[in-house]
């Protein structure tokens, strides 16, 4: 099982478990690309799952870095160590 992120936007994100991260998925009716991940996290005190990266198909690998860091603050799988 995978914890996949899907990044929207500044604070705008879902959450969802998925038994496979195909390259590019439809969710909500927009098209989204595997960005980063799946990646294993690194043990803290409590075992994390493999997490995996989309974000809107449009946006370029800076927009992404953007939007990413952005949201490293709300989203705990964003700010671990891998």
């Amino acid at each position: 099982m995978f914890v996949v992120i899907l990044l929207k936007g500044q604070n705008r994100y879902a959450r969802e478990h998925w038994q496979q991260v195909p390259e590019v998925v439809e969710y909500e009716g927009h098209g989204f690309s595997l960005r980063a991940g799946p990646r294993q996290p690194l043990p803290t005190t409590q075992v994390w799952e493999q997490v995996a990266v989309y974000a809107p198909d449009e946006l370029t690998e800076e927009e992404f870095q953007e939007i990413y860091e952005l949201n490293r603050g709300h989203i705990p799988e964003l700010a671990l160590k891998y």
